[in-house]
């Protein structure tokens, strides 16, 4: 017979599980993932035309922003996305304009 309390540990269970399915979801071809204050992968090698979205995955606000201005997006929630397309070789670094300490880069070639 299932308890109460059984149930509740196995509800906990299976909640558990699905956050960490959220949470883990892997990217998309050429997505790049805002979580636990880091961009993944911190590395993404495209070739020319390639269309590249970044999704905040986190729960606190972020950008992506590169280190020359080239590009910059605008401060994105848990959820929101943003994308650019790189059309010429070459290595942008970027970073979050709001947590100066999370960087990556995008290397086109």
């Amino acid at each position: 017979m299932l308890t109460k309390r059984h149930f509740l540990f196995a509800l906990a269970v299976v909640l558990l599980a699905f956050a960490f399915t959220y949470s883990s979801q892997p990217a998309e071809p050429n997505e790049i993932v805002i979580q636990n204050f880091a961009f993944e992968p911190s590395t993404l090698t495209v070739k020319p035309g390639t269309k590249v979205t970044w999704v905040n995955r986190d729960d606190e606000p972020h950008t992506a922003t590169a280190t020359d201005k080239r590009f910059n997006s605008k401060t994105l929630e848990n959820g929101d996305r943003f994308s650019m397309e790189f059309t010429q070789p070459g290595i942008y670094k970027y970073y979050c304009a709001l947590h100066p300490k999370m960087t990556g880069q995008v290397i086109v070639k």
